[in-house]
């Protein structure tokens, strides 16, 4: 699906979900710049404060902006580092938690994220109940992701804030797009990649189909093989 199928999920939950007096918190993958900037609009819709708390954001949303595709920084307070982020929510505590939105790293249940330090008690912030968390991805299925999430979810559970799961649509090619890609393309060979073979394996009878041949045109390796393009 569209991106705009994530960006309405996300308008629902975000403006169509009662949340006054009550902090908001989302996390998304860091390098979705789309899903950033609709997550900055509607909160400028609530009228909120909006933070960009972590490392990752911090390089995303500067590597947007030095290629002129947003400007975060004229809607955003992005802060990366730790201290920064400690001194920022000390005084978040003291003022109306209402006011803001805070977008933050730990959308996989990273151990090092913003989000999970929050939950840790490391970062000073407290979750109460009501508080939402909007989580704008899937967990992408391995262990230790999804083992992490798990434990994230339960310590969030116990705090009684209101999770709302896949507000998201996936970034993955389909195979119509990736038929597109390979027209517009016209590559000599084609190397499936970024997955298992039970992944790369789809590839093959897509590209069959459009004339290559599997092991001369079409080729699917493994980890540490070499191929030799002649």
């Amino acid at each position: 699906p569209s991106e705009t199928v994530a960006r309405e999920l996300l308008r629902e939950v975000m403006l169509n979900t009662e949340n006054t007096g009550n902090a908001i918190i989302a996390t998304t993958f860091a390098s979705n710049i789309a899903r950033l900037k609709s997550i900055i609009e509607f909160g400028k819709k609530l009228d909120r404060k909006i933070l960009f708390l972590g490392r990752s954001l911090l390089k995303y949303s500067k590597s947007a902006e030095i290629l002129n595709l947003v400007d975060f920084s004229k809607d955003v307070e992005i802060i990366g580092y730790g201290n920064k982020i400690k001194r920022r929510l000390t005084t978040l505590k003291k003022e109306d938690r209402s006011n803001y939105l805070i977008v933050c790293t730990g959308s996989q249940g990273e151990k090092t994220s913003v989000l999970n330090k929050i939950l840790t008690g490391f970062y000073p912030f407290d979750l109460t109940k009501d508080d939402h968390v909007i989580f704008s991805c899937k967990t992408i299925p391995v262990e230790p992701n999804i083992s992490n999430r798990r434990k994230m979810e339960e310590k969030l559970l116990k705090k009684r804030v209101r999770i709302f799961r896949d507000v998201h649509c996936s970034g993955h090619g389909g195979t119509e797009d990736l038929r597109d890609l390979i027209k517009m393309l016209n590559p000599q060979y084609i190397i499936p990649s970024h997955g298992d073979s039970s992944k790369t394996m789809h590839a093959v009878p897509l590209a069959e189909s459009m004339g290559y041949k599997l092991n001369k045109t079409i080729h699917i390796m493994k980890n540490g093989e070499k191929l030799d393009l002649i």
